[in-house]
C-alpha cells in the first residue's frame, strides 16, 4: 500500500495518491492532473477512483479532467448534486482498491455533502481518514460556507458538524492517521496547524473542537465565533467544481500569448483588464507599470488573487519574471481565473527599454521609519490579519487588514505622508499597489515589515499570545 500526500503550499492544500496492487485512488486532485497520471504510469498502475470530499470553494479541483483522461469515476458523498456524471456514495459504502478498502463516511457540517473517507488496510483494520474540510489539525471546517437564506444557518451547519465529529470520527481508534485537505494558511478554517499529518488520538488531546466534555452549545459558539467573511471568489469556485470547467491545457493555449510593449499597452487601454505584476516585491517597488497590481508568485499567490481580484471572469494581463509565464497561468487557473489575455514579452525590462512610463513605490528601511516616528507622530497602517495585529502592533497604528483593504480606503489620509507595513514586506507592497491604483500615492512602505520594525527598536504593544485571543 502506498499513501502519498501531495501538498501545495501556495494553496495550503493536500491531495492524496493511494495505491494498492496496481490500482490507484486520487483524493481531492488539483486542476493540473498530469502529475497524478505520470505517477500512476511510472508505477505501472491504473487510476480506478477519483474521490472528492466536498465541493471545494478555495480551489478548482482536477476531478473532471482526470476522469475524462482516465475513465475513472468521480465519487462524492451523499447529497452531492454535480452537473456531470458521478457516483453519489451512500453513507458507509465501500470501494475496493487492490487489497484495501475505502469507506465513505458522510460528515455534513462544513458543507452538507462533506464526506470523510476511511481507509482500511489489507487486514480490515482502520488505518487512516482523509478528512477533507471536516477535520483539520487543530481546527475544524468553517460552517458558514453552505448556509442558505431561509433554509440553513451557520449554527445549523455547526450542529451537524458536532454530530459528524462525535458520531463518525471520534469513535475511531487513536492510532488512525488523519490526512486533512488543508493546513495553515487556508481560509477554510480559523486556526489550522502548520503540520499536515497527525494521529486522531493526538487531535483528541489538542484540537479544541474534539474536547470529550464539550456540549453542543459550546461547540456551536466556539466554531462560529470570530469567523471572518469568506473570500468573494469562493462561491465562483464552488460553481466550477459543481458544473465543470475548461481543461487547463486549453486555458494555457489561449492565455500564453506574448505581447510586445506596444501591444500590451494597447490591450490594457482597450480592455478592462487588470495588469497583474507577479515579480518579487523588491522589483515591483523599483519600477512597475502605472496602476498595476502586485501579487508576487513567491508568496501565497493564488489565495490573494482570489481574495483581492475576486471575480474569476476578470480579464488579466501579466507581468512576470521571464520563464515563469506558464507557471503564473497555471496558478491562476487553480483558483478559477482563466481569463488571462497575455503577458508582457521580455518582462518589465522590455517595458523600460520601450521608453514607456513607469511608477515606483517609496520604500524605506525600518530604521528610517523609526527616525520619522521619533520626530513626529506620523500615521502608520498595519495590513496584517486581526490575530497578528491584536497579538502585537506599533503603538497608535491603524489596522487595515489587506483582505478587506478596499473597505478602508476612506481611512487613508490624502493630505499627508503615511507609512504601511505587514509582517515581512510582501503584503504591504500588495497594499501599496492597490492604494496607488486608486490614486493614493502619499505612502511609504516599510521594508521587512513588523519583524524589521521590532529589530529597529520601535515601541510596540505588549505581546498577547494568539491562542488566547
Amino acid at each position: 500500500m502506498i499513501i502519498e500526500q501531495i501538498y501545495t503550499g501556495c494553496l495550503a492544500q493536500g491531495a492524496y495518491y493511494i495505491e494498492s496492487k496496481g490500482e490507484v485512488a486520487i483524493i481531492d486532485p488539483l486542476r493540473e492532473v498530469q502529475p497524478y497520471l505520470d505517477k500512476a504510469i511510472n508505477n505501472n498502475a491504473k487510476i480506478k477512483y477519483i474521490f472528492e470530499t466536498h465541493f471545494h470553494a478555495d480551489f478548482v479541483s482536477g476531478h473532471v479532467t482526470l476522469s475524462k483522461k482516465t475513465g475513472a469515476p468521480i465519487i462524492y458523498g451523499p447529497l452531492a448534486n454535480p452537473s456531470f456524471d458521478a457516483i453519489i456514495a451512500k453513507d458507509g459504502q465501500e470501494f475496493k482498491l487492490g487489497d484495501i478498502t475505502i469507506l465513505a463516511l458522510h460528515t455534513p457540517g462544513h458543507t452538507m455533502e462533506s464526506t470523510v473517507y476511511l481507509l482500511k488496510d489489507e487486514n480490515g483494520k482502520d488505518h487512516a481518514i482523509f478528512s477533507g474540510d471536516t477535520l483539520f489539525l487543530g481546527d475544524v471546517g468553517r460552517p458558514d460556507l453552505a448556509q442558505k437564506a431561509g433554509e440553513i444557518t451557520e449554527e445549523d451547519l455547526a450542529s451537524y458538524l458536532f454530530d459528524s465529529l462525535r458520531n463518525k470520527i471520534m469513535p475511531l481508534a487513536d492510532d488512525v492517521i488523519v490526512y486533512p485537505a488543508h493546513g495553515a494558511g487556508s481560509a477554510c478554517g480559523k486556526n489550522l496547524s502548520k503540520e499536515t499529518v497527525d494521529t486522531l488520538g493526538n487531535q483528541k488531546k489538542t484540537n479544541y473542537a474534539l474536547r470529550a466534555d464539550m456540549s453542543r452549545a459550546e461547540f456551536i459558539k466556539e466554531v462560529t465565533e470570530g469567523l471572518l467573511p469568506p473570500p468573494e471568489y469562493f462561491p465562483l469556485n464552488v460553481k466550477l467544481n459543481k458544473e465543470g470547467y475548461e481543461d487547463f491545457q486549453e486555458v494555457l493555449k489561449r492565455s500564453a500569448i506574448a505581447l510586445s510593449p506596444d501591444a500590451f499597452e494597447a490591450a490594457a487601454n482597450e480592455t478592462e483588464a487588470v495588469v497583474l505584476d507577479v515579480r518579487h516585491q523588491s522589483d515591483f517597488v523599483k519600477g512597475h507599470i502605472p496602476r498595476s497590481i502586485f501579487i508576487g508568485l513567491d508568496g501565497s499567490f493564488a489565495p490573494w488573487v482570489g481574495a483581492l481580484i475576486a471575480d474569476v471572469q476578470q480579464p488579466i494581463l501579466l507581468v512576470t519574471p521571464e520563464g515563469r509565464e506558464e507557471e503564473t497561468i497555471k496558478r491562476l487557473s487553480r483558483v478559477g481565473f482563466d481569463n488571462t489575455l497575455g503577458y508582457l514579452e521580455g518582462g518589465f525590462e522590455a517595458w523600460k527599454k520601450a521608453a514607456k512610463e513607469y511608477d515606483t513605490v517609496s520604500s524605506v528601511p525600518a530604521s528610517n521609519f523609526k527616525d520619522a516616528l521619533d520626530k513626529n507622530d506620523v500615521p502608520v497602517f498595519d495590513v496584517r490579519k486581526d490575530g497578528e495585529f491584536l497579538s502585537e502592533h506599533v503603538i497608535n497604528a491603524h489596522h487595515t487588514p489587506l483582505d478587506y483593504i478596499n473597505n478602508y480606503l476612506s481611512e487613508f489620509p490624502d493630505d499627508e505622508t503615511f507609512y504601511v507595513h505587514c509582517a515581512g514586506g510582501y503584503r504591504s507592497v500588495i497594499a501599496a499597489s492597490i492604494l496607488k491604483s486608486r490614486g493614493i500615492h502619499n505612502l511609504i512602505d516599510v521594508q521587512g515589515g513588523f519583524k524589521a520594525i521590532k529589530d529597529a527598536g520601535i515601541r510596540v504593544s505588549d505581546y498577547v499570545c494568539p491562542t488566547t485571543l
